[in-house]
């Protein structure tokens, strides 16, 4: 039983229920109203997919990461660094669940979703967590592509095979996750740059200080703040969103702007743990704008008022 725990921990399973979550916001994005049987399957099988790429990439970022992980108190009981599972052990599992992705992607889904999928793996666990992660602080910001990029997956499940590829929505979810990632990342760096710096990670608080990276992170929250009022400005969402989106992004920016004279050390992962809060309730209201509140769209809105 303790070889399957150490098994599940290789999968990040809070980091990949967050990506999957986002696929599934993408799926549905991209289906109007209640979906068909054979969107239905299609769902299913591309997030199986997608979960199984995501935990292909968790684990060989696991396997990359064990000497930094060896030397951080964060990641120092994970199964590398406590001897739990070997290195081909760990190789073997992630390949396995690469290889079974991919198969359920290009026999169940489409080969369009397949690539993306297989691009965004690859984006995270070899050049952000084998190169980038290493090469500059800006790491989070460049790497953030390809974590990014789970809406943009699950959209592309439903609509990948249908010719016309109208992805500009995915999008912006995929900007909106893009934007979010530096506050969300530099937040925990900041609270955990001593275990940075002793594995030699050049996270920006250790490069350039923790005063200029809280002035970054609320750059980029103010950022966020306006890039997830987009949705609603391109007539994807309506008023639903929109409210949720002004509240919870006055509250990001509240935590940032706090965060430049925290109350004590810990309020970085305040920040941080809020982050993460904001992001799921964010792509809740995009989900119940679309699915169970139509009405409330612009479009419909006008309709309302030209028929009226």
């Amino acid at each position: 039983m303790s070889n399957w725990r150490s098994y599940w921990a290789l999968t990040k399973p809070r980091v990949v229920a967050l990506i999957v979550f986002t696929a599934v916001v993408g799926v549905f994005l991209a289906i109007d109203g209640l979906p068909t049987f054979a969107e239905a399957k299609l769902a299913v099988l591309g997030l199986l997919g997608i979960w199984l790429a995501a935990a292909s990439a968790a684990a060989i970022n696991h396997l990359l990461d064990r000497r930094i992980d060896e030397k951080m108190a964060r990641t120092k009981g994970r199964p590398l660094p406590t001897h739990a599972l070997k290195p081909a052990q760990v190789l073997t599992f992630a390949i396995a669940l690469a290889v079974l992705s991919m198969a359920v992607l290009i026999i169940g889904v489409n080969w369009v979703c397949a690539a993306l999928t297989f691009a965004s793996m690859i984006g995270y666990a070899i050049i952000y967590t084998a190169w980038l992660k290493h090469a500059t602080p800006q790491n989070i910001v460049i790497g953030g592509i390809a974590g990014a990029a789970p809406p943009l997956l699950g959209w592309s499940a439903i609509t990948g095979m249908q010719g016309q590829w109208d992805w500009a929505h995915a999008l912006l979810l995929v900007l909106i996750i893009f934007v979010w990632t530096p506050p969300h990342f530099w937040a925990l760096a900041i609270f955990r740059r001593a275990d940075y710096a002793r594995a030699l990670v050049p996270m920006l608080p250790v490069t350039h200080g923790v005063e200029y990276t809280r002035w970054q992170i609320l750059l980029y929250t103010v950022l966020l703040f306006v890039v997830s009022l987009l949705p609603w400005v391109a007539g994807m969402s309506g008023i639903f969103y929109l409210v949720g989106a002004l509240i919870l992004g006055a509250v990001f920016v509240w935590y940032a702007w706090k965060l430049l004279n925290p109350p004590d050390e810990f309020f970085a992962m305040r920040v941080f743990h809020y982050s993460i809060v904001y992001l799921m309730a964010l792509f809740a209201f995009l989900l119940a704008d679309h699915w169970l509140l139509p009405w409330l769209r612009p479009a419909a809105t006008m309709e309302w008022m030209r028929i009226a």
